[in-house]
């Protein structure tokens, strides 16, 4: 007798899916998203705006004029691209000495394409992790820059801060430290190799400010059928300050990187699924739960 083909699992419908990015990339997200069937809403968790400290300033202006100086850059995210780009850069006016461009990701990586030959300057000098890398981050990055790293190198990182990184002055070597989330690792490894690691704020991360209706959607989430798209574990963290005493048990959080991962479930979402941050691995994760609805 023939065994016949199981039948394939009935999923739940999805009710919801909150994506938490600063706004302007949750709008995109959210496009993408319903385009598939998903009922995407976005609910910023985190706001991207221009460093508001003089210091900050001037020493982000300094680096749009000589950043071709630096032997390689180092952007932390697509926001560090595009507000590091957004005005007053020197564009090449002579040869400069090869500088190298390092992305953690496909999306940093694409938006450093776009400013670099806005300026005529090839794509082909930035160096990612391949497509097909276990995750996008610092640790998947150091093994394609690491024949880079050498003795006397000057390298620059480009990042965002929080309320009360940006605030005071870098302090002279060796005591500067590098503030930032995640990245401080791939420094060491760099500076380990005798390279010069320097800072560079571009932009000001904080908390959103909700609206009550985006209240009310953050506390209707919070329930069976929903599930929350996070891509920072500073966006969890903000999740759980705005909604004190919210028990999370009972909705499913879908991270982007273990890191984050671990901080949905200390924040006790019930269910944590990780996927890698790019928009097909995203929907190969809610295509193997949910159905949409």
């Amino acid at each position: 007798m023939t065994d016949l083909p199981r039948p394939a699992p009935v999923l739940r419908p999805l009710e919801r899916l909150i994506v938490t990015r600063p706004a302007a990339e949750a709008a995109s997200w959210v496009q993408a998203l319903q385009a598939q069937g998903w009922r995407a809403q976005a609910l910023p968790l985190i706001d991207i705006a221009e460093p508001q400290d003089a210091a900050t300033l001037a020493s982000l202006r300094r680096w749009r004029t000589h950043w071709l100086d630096m032997d390689a850059l180092l952007f932390v995210s697509g926001a560090a691209v595009s507000h590091f780009f957004a005005q007053d850069v020197r564009a090449p006016t002579r040869p400069d000495g090869g500088t190298r461009f390092w992305a953690p990701g496909p999306g940093t990586a694409w938006a450093l394409a776009q400013a670099l030959t806005g300026l005529g300057l090839d794509a082909a000098r930035i160096d990612a992790p391949p497509p097909d890398a276990g995750q996008f981050d610092s640790e998947a990055l150091w093994p394609v820059v690491a024949p880079q790293v050498r003795a006397g190198q000057r390298i620059l990182v480009v990042r965002g801060a929080s309320p009360g990184m940006a605030a005071a002055p870098e302090p002279d070597p060796p005591q500067r430290q590098h503030a930032g989330n995640g990245r401080d690792w791939l420094i060491q490894q760099c500076e380990a190799a005798g390279a010069s690691v320097e800072s560079c704020v571009a932009y000001e991360r904080s908390a959103s400010r909700w609206t009550a209706g985006q209240a009310a959607v953050a506390r209707a989430a919070a329930s069976a059928g929903s599930a929350w798209l996070f891509s920072s574990s500073e966006a969890v963290h903000h999740l759980t300050s705005a909604t004190p005493h919210t028990d999370w048990s009972s909705a499913c959080a879908i991270a982007t990187h273990p890191r984050i991962a671990a901080s949905a479930k200390a924040a006790g979402f019930g269910r944590v699924i990780e996927t890698r941050p790019a928009l097909p691995d995203v929907l190969r994760a809610l295509e193997s739960n949910w159905s949409p609805t």
